[in-house]
């Protein structure tokens, strides 16, 4: 088979699910297109920037498009054309919407649109709800193909019986499981956490659907219970953002705060519990990560999430500070140690091979 020119649109290549989930399906399938062009929307790349540009055939496009600014949108088909692109796949949910648009007039045969988010990421008003509506309407229209992570974003952005529409297809995330699994190292010596102290961790960018405040406040309250609890937080502005809380409350000694960290198997390898009490996901990556090391988990109950983990494990509500406590202290006294079944059956679902696949066969209709 002839191999294809693709685009990929994305915000931009800071550290984050979307960015980690694109990368590691290039590692895996860059091969198999002729030129990857990667769209960052914002204008600006970003951390992983030379992550992308290890890939022989990966290209790096950097053009901001604002919702309003259609000339950006005519420098967009014009790059449709004089890059003879034949697939365009926008990971921005309803925001793919005039892509969608613009591919359709520039003649591009396969628009596909992956929807990462299980709901609206901004905060609502009458201009957005509207303006929202049309894009979706748009995605809806002009899209080849309509993907997600998740039955819940479907379920959330569109009313119609998407199950029964050939379009509609909810293709699970991909993680290579060996840089998890085979893991020695651990962080505890580095930074005087002693070996038998209980340590419980949260990766994930510094944003409101994260919940910080919360995982803060839980922890306040263990630390202050347990003087053998210990948190270690990591993500794009976590440090910047919660160092002056961490020092406010005096947890600096046992709540350890860090930005974007590039190894992440050692960090987790460094945890005995996982705690994610996010109020909005996808298909959450680093819990998958989690579990994948086997982690016993406290996590918050959203349809996302569950769909996730399944139905045998409980899940809590994300903002009940007192059951998250509860529920991180149940897994401190136990101290259950490794969950191999959970492993196992983790790597099974989120095979990398078996995911990406899935993904390539949509974006070249094969």
């Amino acid at each position: 088979m002839e191999k294809i020119n693709i685009v990929f649109f994305i915000h931009s290549l800071d550290s984050g699910g979307i960015e980690n989930y694109l990368l590691r399906f290039l590692q895996y399938k860059h091969a198999s297109f002729n030129q990857v062009y990667v769209y960052c929307k914002s204008g600006h790349a970003g951390q992983l920037e030379s992550d992308y540009l290890a890939l022989p055939n990966v290209t790096i496009i950097k053009q901001k498009h604002s919702y309003y600014d259609f000339f950006s949108y005519s420098l967009m088909h014009a790059f449709f054309k004089e890059k003879n692109i034949q697939v365009a796949c926008d990971f921005t949910g309803n925001f793919a919407g005039i892509p969608m648009l613009v591919a359709k007039l520039a003649d591009v045969n396969a628009r596909i649109t992956f929807y990462r988010s299980a709901m609206d990421a901004f905060q609502q008003s009458a201009l957005k709800k509207a303006y929202s509506k049309i894009i979706n309407y748009l995605v809806f229209k002009f899209s080849t193909a309509i993907l997600s992570n998740s039955e819940a974003a479907f379920d959330f952005f569109y009313k119609v019986n998407w199950r029964n529409q050939a379009r509609f297809q909810v293709i699970p995330n991909g993680l290579n499981a060996d840089s998890f699994i085979n893991v020695n190292e651990d962080l505890r010596e580095q930074l005087n956490i002693p070996e038998d102290a209980y340590v419980v961790g949260h990766t994930g960018r510094f944003n409101q659907a994260k919940n910080h405040e919360t995982i803060i406040e839980v922890a306040a309250q263990l630390i202050e219970k347990h003087p053998d609890i210990y948190f270690m937080l990591c993500g794009n502005g976590v440090k910047e953002n919660l160092k002056a809380l961490v020092k406010d409350k005096g947890l600096n000694e046992r709540l350890i705060l860090f930005e974007n960290r590039s190894d992440i198997p050692i960090f987790l390898n460094t945890l005995d519990c996982y705690f994610f009490p996010s109020t909005r996901e996808g298909q959450p990556n680093a819990l998958i990560e989690a579990m994948i090391m086997g982690l016993p988990f406290v996590a918050s109950d959203i349809p996302p999430i569950r769909e996730t983990v399944g139905e045998d494990y409980t899940l809590y509500p994300a903002m009940d500070v007192n059951a998250l406590v509860l529920a991180i202290e149940k897994e401190y006294l136990e101290r259950r140690g490794r969950d191999t079944d959970l492993q196992q059956k983790m790597i099974k679902r989120f095979d990398y091979k078996e995911r990406f696949d899935e993904f390539y066969k949509v974006l070249t209709n094969d």
